[in-house]
């Protein structure tokens, strides 16, 4: 049986220490700044992303994984003796996961890449990759890496608190008129991602803490059907409400790993600074 080379992008925010212990490699999408082109992670960091929007008023463009990259990097991994199993941002919020398809059948490689759609961003993808790192470890082949990966693709739970408008707004997710009153209001959108969609399931205002607990009373309601390995606490430049709530996790739940991460540069283009999520597996 062939080894398993287990890929993702790099909207998957797991930390540099668990790419590397999990063995994985990590494909960068592009950030386009004018008539430049970075790629996520390798040529641009978050703080870098940051400063540019603030001093050009802006807001950087994100480009997906072109097909020529994916057939390349499948290539390289089959021709030293490897099966590939893939999975990266929802095919819902990007073209990366129809580029995938497009690489695979060129390649004539549909028996030894596997390609899975998330559904799914940041951490949630991580959660996925988690999983499929386990079942690889356990001796598995490809195609029961990516159909065990797959088995969890409906139950991982993302949701997070946008703390600022104005990426909401530079980015055309948001009416001006919403930016007024939303700012006005001290509104914190809670974000949810479920079947590779973004919704805005609700609407605290006031203090940021308001946005922090309402994140808290989703995973309450999740509690008697936790997956209890893993849980997530990813963030941009929001280090004490991660410290807030990741204590409020291990006090109240039993997860064996409570991981605090980043997000990159993808992700944190879209949502701005100060934005914070939970995300988790559920077993139902």
């Amino acid at each position: 049986m062939r080894p398993v080379k287990i890929i993702s992008d790099s909207t998957c925010d797991l930390s540099e220490e668990q790419i590397k212990s999990l063995d994985i490699e990590i494909m960068p999408l592009y950030i386009n700044i004018k008539d430049k082109s970075f790629k996520d992670g390798i040529d641009i960091n978050v703080s870098d992303l940051y400063r540019y929007v603030e001093e050009e008023k802006v807001l950087p463009k994100t480009a997906a994984i072109s097909i020529q990259d994916y057939i390349d990097t499948f290539k390289k991994w089959i021709d030293r003796g490897y099966d590939v199993v893939f999975t990266g941002i929802s095919g819902g919020l990007s073209s990366s996961f129809n580029n995938t398809r497009l690489a695979i059948e060129e390649l004539g490689a549909e028996d030894k890449v596997f390609s899975i759609d998330s559904k799914n961003l940041s951490t949630g993808i991580g959660l996925l990759l988690l999983k499929a790192c386990e079942k690889r470890d356990s001796g598995a082949s490809a195609k029961e890496v990516a159909d065990y990966m797959n088995s969890f693709v409906e139950k991982v739970r993302s949701q997070f608190i946008i703390d600022r408008f104005d990426y909401l707004y530079k980015g055309g997710r948001c009416s001006s008129m919403a930016r007024i009153f939303g700012t006005m209001l001290k509104i914190k959108p809670l974000i949810t991602v479920r079947d590779g969609k973004m919704t805005v399931a609700e609407k605290p205002h006031g203090k940021k803490i308001k946005g922090l607990e309402a994140l808290l009373r989703f995973l309450e309601r999740d509690k008697d059907k936790l997956d209890l390995d893993n849980v997530f606490v990813t963030h941009t430049y929001a280090d004490m409400d991660a410290k807030y709530l990741v204590d409020k996790i291990k006090e109240n739940y039993s997860f064996k790993n409570v991981y605090v991460t980043n997000a990159g540069s993808t992700i944190a283009s879209h949502c701005g600074p100060g934005t914070i999520g939970i995300l988790y597996i559920v077993n139902e």
